[in-house]
């Protein structure tokens, strides 16, 4: 969770981590490219990323069974389900740690002092919920 400070108050801003987006980023490079294997070190040129994070990301993405990997010398990878199939949100639950939007989302870290009687966790909560139906509605195909 990031911020900025506004009227002097800080203000949380709801922000996918870089491993989220480096897994996106993978599944839809590898969809675009369904007609042959495809690299670690080609996805990473093409959007100017870490080759040490785009490793992790694409082991992550294998063991999950989006994508499959082929070792060897012309190894590479290719999606092992069909972009219709994946849904964005299921990636963000899959890469996203906890999706709290506020300390409050979490009683064992939580340090504010109006918890038990606060009204805007409960928004807070619904429009969680909203950004992740958005998700739900949207496949891998919808984005190529």
């Amino acid at each position: 969770m990031v911020g900025i400070v506004v009227n002097r108050i800080y203000v949380s801003i709801m922000q996918l981590t870089s491993y989220t987006d480096y897994s996106l980023r993978a599944l839809l490079y590898i969809a675009k490219n369904q007609d042959r294997l495809v690299t670690v070190s080609e996805i990473t040129e093409h959007y100017g990323v870490s080759r040490n994070h785009m490793v992790k990301v694409v082991h992550n993405l294998g063991m999950h069974g989006f994508i499959q990997t082929v070792r060897g010398k012309s190894g590479g990878m290719r999606m092992a389900k069909k972009p219709e199939d994946i849904f964005i949100a299921d990636v963000v639950r899959l890469t996203e740690p906890h999706m709290n939007i506020q300390e409050c989302f979490s009683r064992e870290t939580n340090t504010c002092p109006l918890i038990d009687n606060c009204h805007l966790m409960g928004v807070l909560y619904k429009a969680r919920r909203a950004f992740m139906k958005v998700l739900e509605e949207q496949s891998l195909a919808d984005m190529l």
